[in-house]
């Protein structure tokens, strides 16, 4: 077990292109930290760098209190688990499992200790003569997991592990690498592009776009308070929804002007907007933000939709509305309600629950586009 530090990480390819910048990360030892961002974020570049493989151009990498930058990856007691699991296809379960551990040339004992203990704990103890080719893909993926675990690394790094598996398999393999680690107390490094799996496995999330961390935080910090609009879009299924108008000023109150209608600006968010009226700002509420029904003690914060289509979510449902000026708000509420496609409707924005950016500018910062601009307050109201 280990921390992993990033000190001013950069990746420059041959031709010049910059795929990480400026990188800057401490993860605690035992820590499960996730890396989550768009393809070609960068986010599986940077991994590659904690494993060695890839070379590091800029700035220090360490594991433990050695700086890696010219440590060799066997030297690097790590142990990493591939998208396309890379088991050999003509070794059984248990060779696949021994193979790194002979390299070591550790005794048949101990090698045969380490691969039955480590089986045991995935359930693939009568698995252990079979070849890769007559294995499922969650069976696959555990034996993957079984060869990083026999190795009782320092820490563990997954490069999308669970993206060729089905939807259903997915999640029990997620509920499965929670308990895992729970149970080895590893540090972990894991990579996705899944958000769901994001949310639901890291102590931390690590937010990343063309190659910049845009955020790092606790799932529910980062899901609850995003810095800018891109944090804020990513993550959350579906997005969140943005309106765009600005923000006025009317009898010594201000409002959010969407185009065709008005919102109260709550209170707490007024001390950072004030010095935006009559500038474009962009509003930001998610789907679960919005009911049919008013929410308690708010008022002006009603908006006028026509109801287009439905998704059924079992208890849930996802309705899709317009405005005259927006034609793709989603809103999460109960499936016993009573709307009809094609009919008008009001819903109600959770005034605790906005958010406003500056809309988006392409020659700023790319961790200050689209910046919040209340999220301080936000963070001391919902906490």
């Amino acid at each position: 077990m280990a921390r992993v530090f990033f000190e001013h990480g950069k990746k420059v390819y041959p031709n010049g292109f910059e795929a990480v910048h400026d990188f800057n990360l401490d993860i605690a030892d035992r820590e499960f930290v996730v890396f989550v961002g768009p393809s070609g974020c960068g986010k599986s570049t940077t991994l590659r760098m904690i494993a060695g493989l890839e070379e590091i151009t800029g700035g220090i990498a360490s594991i433990g209190d050695r700086v890696v930058n010219d440590v060799a990856p066997k030297d690097r007691d790590i142990a990493m688990v591939f998208q396309n699991y890379a088991l050999y296809p003509h070794m059984t379960v248990y060779k696949n499992m021994a193979f790194g551990l002979k390299l070591r040339k550790m005794p048949k004992p101990q090698i045969d200790e380490k691969v039955r203990q480590a089986a045991d704990i995935l359930g693939i103890e009568d698995l252990l003569d079979r070849k890769p080719k007559q294995l499922s893909g969650g069976q696959r993926q555990r034996v993957a997991l079984g060869r990083a675990i026999v190795r009782d690394p320092a820490c563990f790094l997954f490069d999308e592990p669970l993206s060729n598996l089905d939807a259903k398999l997915r999640v029990q393999m997620r509920a499965e690498l929670k308990q895992l680690h729970m149970r080895l107390q590893t540090t972990t490094v894991y990579v996705t592009h899944d958000q769901e799996e994001a949310m639901t496995l890291g102590d931390r999330v690590v937010v990343m776009k063309d190659g910049y961390i845009m955020q790092v935080g606790s799932p529910l910090e980062v899901y609850r308070h995003p810095v800018n609009r891109f944090v804020a879009g990513f993550l959350g299924t579906p997005p969140m929804n943005f309106f765009n108008g600005k923000v006025i000023e009317e009898g010594g109150q201000l409002w959010f002007d969407e185009g065709t209608q008005k919102f109260a600006v709550p209170d707490w968010a007024a001390p950072g907007l004030q010095s935006k009226v009559g500038s474009p700002v962009v509003l930001g509420v998610r789907p679960e933000g919005m009911s049919e029904h008013p929410f308690e003690g708010q008022q002006g914060n009603e908006l006028k939709v026509k109801v287009n289509v439905f998704e059924p979510l079992g208890d849930k449902m996802d309705v899709y509305l317009a405005t005259e000026v927006h034609d793709h708000i989603v809103a999460r509420v109960e499936a016993h309600n009573r709307l009809e496609p094609g009919s008008d409707a009001v819903f109600y924005l959770n005034s605790d629950r906005m958010h406003f950016f500056e809309p988006d500018a392409e020659d700023a910062a790319p961790n200050e586009s689209g910046l919040n601009l209340c999220v301080e307050a936000e963070k001391q109201l919902v906490g």
